[in-house]
């Protein structure tokens, strides 16, 4: 039975919770092997058409839980970042549906790199990102190298990840490393709100879409431009591309079932 990860199915979504919030959500080897297994099954599950993570309790998550990393017996870093993190985060993105994170307090670490490599990142007023790793003699992972500088920039990224300064929500949205800041009390309703919404578009379209842009961060033109036409291929043969034309014709609303 799942301790540190709440996993529910609710109508298209399946909802990921972190839930060592005595801890602020901080990792340690069960978590995130009941991460792993909670991405699994919104994967490999047809009916969950979108994913939403977000953290119980007053953070996000904090990161790596420190305690186990020092321990004598604990799995060491190299396995800490290779087999918690890292299938974490391919995993997150091989998802091919729209998974959005709901940042509800501080993102530190693994935490804030989790998030961003999420679709959508919403985070309530109250939130901060923090590239917390130079505090103690590390390097950013989980992806944080490679997704940070994409979204705001070498200059920017640098400076986050040497200074570890924290950045509060509303100065990440400003500078495009997030999609949304939402008042503290209405996160979770406006994560969940986008959620269901994505839940009952194209589902299939949506998951070609998230592939062109994961090709698009290693692609030059010309290959982007093959890439583009193969995925548009795929996405006119799909049920939910012969709905939606029928409706725009029609002039009613589609009906879409991710097929």
């Amino acid at each position: 039975m799942s301790t540190y990860i709440n996993f529910e199915i609710k109508d298209h979504a399946g909802l990921i919770y972190l839930n060592r919030p005595d801890v602020l959500n901080s990792f340690n080897r069960q978590m995130a092997m009941e991460m792993q297994q909670a991405l699994d099954a919104c994967h490999d599950n047809s009916a969950i058409r979108a994913v939403l993570i977000s953290g119980n309790g007053r953070a996000f998550c904090a990161g790596q839980d420190l305690a186990e990393a020092v321990s004598p017996d604990g799995p060491g870093l190299e396995n800490i970042v290779k087999n918690h993190y890292n299938p974490i985060i391919k995993k997150i993105r091989n998802i091919p549906k729209p998974v959005v994170c709901a940042v509800n307090g501080v993102a530190a670490g693994a935490g804030a790199n989790i998030a961003l490599a999420c679709d959508l990142v919403l985070a309530s007023s109250n939130a901060s990102f923090i590239q917390a790793f130079s505090k103690i003699g590390l390097i950013p992972d989980s992806g944080g190298t490679f997704f940070l500088p994409r979204l705001i920039g070498m200059q920017r990224a640098a400076a986050l990840m040497m200074l570890g300064e924290k950045i509060p929500a509303p100065e990440a949205a400003a500078m495009g490393m997030i999609y949304k800041v939402c008042e503290a009390d209405h996160l979770m309703e406006e994560a969940l709100a986008l959620t269901n919404r994505l839940s009952l578009m194209p589902t299939k379209g949506l998951g070609y879409t998230k592939r062109a842009l994961n090709l698009s961060l290693f692609n030059n033109l010309d290959d982007q431009l093959d890439v583009e036409a193969l995925l548009q291929t795929a996405a006119g043969k799909t049920t939910d591309y012969q709905e939606g034309v029928a409706a725009f014709l029609e002039k009613r609303s589609p009906i879409f079932t991710g097929a």
